[in-house]
């Protein structure tokens, strides 16, 4: 993990293998804090990433000693104008969406520290791997600011009253509790962050490409249903899945004790 960066280097690095998409945030010196251009650059890069097939999964790291510590908050108190900090928010609340819409899945992969908006980045992905020495924040409240943000993906991972004490406390909470309260998916020794993330990227590679996009897409909508419509609309769904070129190659291959060989999207 580079720990340096000129100030000329770019702010979002972008590395594809074997159809897994590394985009890595680049301020080190920053201990990479999303500022407006960062978010901008994740925002085209994912949007560009959403239609691109030849991309499975997409994995967000970072360079230096943290993950994210949030907002810059050195830019957020350059302006004082409330539609300043509206538009910021609101730009941010869009990446956020376009994780959660992005036919790919995206992993976090945390070391150091997530806290703030870095800390909603982690609960926002759809799964996350950390370091053993990784801690958890949502630490606004502490410089006065409720992060009201970040709060919605959190109170979407984690049980209300933990969600609820991070937010009012503003504590730093281990890895192995992220763990526990269902923030991270695994937490590893730090040089096995790269390699169990990787690992983890493989796996969901080697299944069907279509099978994952319309799967991920109904998990979420499916959230906000009460229980009923949720199986209307999962059946709906699954029936559509069973009758896709994939799903008929996949039981046939399965028949036949052989590999799949998926179609596409």
């Amino acid at each position: 993990m580079n720990t340096k960066a000129n100030e000329t280097d770019p702010i979002l690095l972008k590395e594809e293998v074997d159809g897994i998409c590394t985009l890595r945030l680049n301020r080190p010196r920053q201990y990479n804090a999303l500022s407006k251009d960062l978010l901008s650059e994740l925002q085209i890069a994912l949007d560009d990433i959403n239609n691109d097939e030849s991309i499975r999964v997409v994995i967000i790291a970072a360079n230096g000693k943290a993950f994210c510590p949030g907002h810059d908050l050195k830019e957020m108190r350059s302006s004082e104008d409330q539609e300043f900090h509206e538009a910021l928010f609101k730009q941010c609340g869009e990446l956020m969406l376009t994780i959660n819409r992005l036919t790919q899945p995206v992993i976090a992969q945390v070391h150091g520290i997530a806290t703030a908006a870095g800390c909603q980045l982690v609960a926002n992905c759809d799964l996350a791997v950390a370091t053993e020495d990784a801690r958890f924040a949502v630490s606004g409240i502490h410089v006065g600011l409720f992060c009201s943000t970040p709060a919605v993906p959190l109170s979407r991972n984690l049980p209300r009253k933990q969600a609820m004490q991070m937010l009012l406390t503003g504590d730093f909470i281990s890895a192995d509790t992220a763990l526990r309260y269902g923030l991270v998916n695994e937490v590893v020794k730090a040089d096995e962050l790269e390699k169990t993330t990787r690992m983890l990227a493989e796996k969901i590679v080697a299944k069907s490409a279509h099978a994952i996009a319309i799967g991920k897409d109904m998990f979420y909508k499916q959230l906000g249903m009460n229980l009923s419509e949720a199986y209307a609309y999962a059946s709906e769904r699954m029936a559509c899945n069973m009758n896709s070129e994939d799903a008929k190659e996949g039981i046939d291959a399965f028949i036949e004790k052989r590999k799949p060989n998926w179609k596409g999207r």
